[in-house]
């Protein structure tokens, strides 16, 4: 057997509760990891409360967790890449609160042994994402980026990608993450009223050429489509009703860019420049809170659970 921490109904934190579930046995083109660390993000609390019902189908019990890192234990058939005893990181369809999971082969990397379980286990939901709206929005060299939420865990790794492909971003967050967003190469600017004058004010020639939503707060949309006059210089991943405004939502449906996504990180980590700071670590046992913490916002990078 293998504990998990598993949800067998939509609710609150509190629905998360403690299971023993089979070891799960590897079929074609998969892989057996036992977990040491799964990182915690937004979309782990959207799919317990049923916010992505009909969207994300699950089966109860549900375990959550979209990344892990860990060891590999066994491997399925036609997996010739990895062998038991690899130090690994990648992504998952949910599965990860657990001792053991279940991982496709395709979506796992090898972890360097410089990069510890936790850094790890945050970089697959964060570094898959920012490479696919990058390439989504087609930002280019000398072009300037507004990115919503840049101090998150995407927006961390976002930040870090454009700045190595010579991308300009102007990040929205508290003033308490403006020195971090500098750090990462960023132009801070505080959200709330008068952000658009803001915006200008701090973008070079004031002009912004493309725009993220990773925060999903009210508005943020609409004036980015503002700032860049044209819905389809503007992607989110945080706001469900960005069709309103013309804005194209970004989700795994558009094609995942796992391997891309991990080279670039490798790329990094290998120059000595990748910065991937940890809001929190917390056990397994605490998953709840955990999702408390990440459902509360104004994160500095990832929150991750040890196993």
């Amino acid at each position: 057997m293998t504990k998990a921490i598993a949800f067998h109904e939509y609710g609150t934190a509190d629905v998360l509760l403690p299971v023993d579930l089979d070891v799960p046995a590897p079929g074609p083109g998969q892989v057996r990891v036992e977990v040491r660390a799964v990182g915690v993000n937004p979309l782990d609390h959207k799919v317990r409360n049923g916010e992505m019902d009909g969207i994300f189908p699950i089966t109860f019990p549900a375990v959550p967790g979209y990344e892990l890192a860990g060891v590999v234990a066994e491997v399925g058939e036609g997996v010739t890449e990895f062998a038991p005893g690899d130090e690994v990181f990648g992504a998952l369809m949910g599965g990860g609160y657990a001792e053991h999971a279940l991982v496709e082969a395709a979506l796992l990397a090898r972890k360097p042994a410089t990069l510890d379980w936790a850094q790890a286990a945050g970089i697959p939901v964060a570094a898959e994402t920012a490479e696919r709206v990058l390439d989504i929005l087609g930002v280019r060299e000398g072009e300037t980026l507004l990115v919503h939420g840049a101090s998150g865990g995407v927006g961390t790794l976002l930040l870090q990608f454009a700045r190595a492909r010579g991308i300009t971003v102007v990040g929205t967050a508290s003033e308490a993450n403006h020195d971090y967003l500098r750090e990462l190469g960023a132009i801070p600017v505080t959200y709330g009223e008068g952000l658009a004058e803001r915006v200008r004010a701090a973008a070079p020639g004031g002009r912004v050429d493309r725009a993220l939503d990773a925060s999903g707060r009210d508005g943020e949309v609409a004036l980015s489509v503002e700032l860049t006059g044209d819905a389809q210089r503007v992607v989110s991943i945080a706001d469900f009703g960005a069709a309103n405004h013309g804005v194209h939502f970004s989700g795994i449906e558009d094609g995942p860019r796992h391997r891309q996504a991990y080279a670039a990180v490798l790329a990094l980590h290998d120059a000595g420049e990748l910065r991937l700071p940890l809001h929190q670590v917390l056990p397994l046992a605490e998953a709840a809170e955990a999702q408390r913490i990440s459902e509360q916002g104004h994160l500095r990078g990832k929150i991750v659970l040890a196993v």
